[in-house]
């Protein structure tokens, strides 16, 4: 058999079997709650800016877009700009004129300034305002015409009707074989945590997801990466679509 297939199938024979070792995901799962509580996402930063994400899930957005090799990336949340500046890289790295829209309702001029004079802004548009008013998303289906292959990640706000609309408004711009990141699905799971909302077993992000499926079957949870990342903020976040 050629190495390489060997590898690769290697690869997914033992993730496969991470998803039934109890253990393991228990460990994860405990891990992921005690470090969420102490702000551990906020210690990384991405080419000079925070990025606000575990490790292990910036490992897979780097996954995702060499696979997709997307000539578009849109984003909701900015912040200070991490995420912006990751994908500009990967794009870069792709090669190509890819650029990436990111969205926030309030982008912060320090932030604004720092993002501008970036090496990456030159693939970068930020536009600010609310991510599901309706004259801005059709003001980014009209920048996201005559791109053919398109990502999206959606991690502003955390509540279940924000970010369902979000997925109703943008999820039509995803190219098929690419994917819909909702960030944060974790939420769900942290009921009782210090830096936990009262709400959030009800009101989060993974309960937006089982609602847009229930109504999209276009899209399908890419469970791989539940299995192969154990350590995730977001579980069942990763959707791939499928036609």
């Amino acid at each position: 058999m050629d190495p390489i297939k060997a590898f690769e199938e290697e690869c997914e024979d033992r993730i496969a079997r991470y998803r039934h070792h109890r253990r393991l995901n228990e460990l994860s799962n405990q891990w992921v709650r005690e470090s969420w509580d102490e702000k551990y996402s906020y210690n990384f930063k991405w080419m000079g800016r925070p990025i606000i994400q575990l490790p292990q899930d910036i490992v897979a957005m780097q996954e995702i877009i060499w696979t997709v090799k997307p000539d578009l990336i849109v984003e909701t949340g900015i912040a200070h700009g991490g995420s912006l500046v990751f994908s500009a890289s990967m794009l870069e790295l792709i090669g190509g004129d890819g650029q990436v829209i990111g969205i926030d309702i309030d982008i912060r001029n320090h932030n604004r300034e720092e993002i501008e004079k970036h090496p990456m802004a030159k693939r970068i548009t930020m536009v600010e305002g609310d991510s599901i008013d309706s004259t801005l998303v059709a003001h980014i289906r009209e920048l996201a015409t005559g791109h053919s292959r398109i990502l999206v990640f959606l991690d502003s706000c955390h509540e279940l009707e924000h970010v369902l609309a979000e997925m109703r408004a943008y999820s039509p711009l995803v190219s098929v074989d690419s994917y819909l990141v909702v960030f944060d699905t974790i939420v769900e799971n942290l009921a009782g945590l210090k830096n936990a909302k009262e709400d959030f077993s009800i009101n989060n992000p993974k309960a937006a997801v089982r609602e847009f499926l229930s109504e999209n079957p276009d899209f399908i949870i890419d469970e791989t990466w539940n299995a192969k990342l154990q350590v995730t903020h977001n579980p069942s976040g990763f959707l791939k679509r499928i036609r």
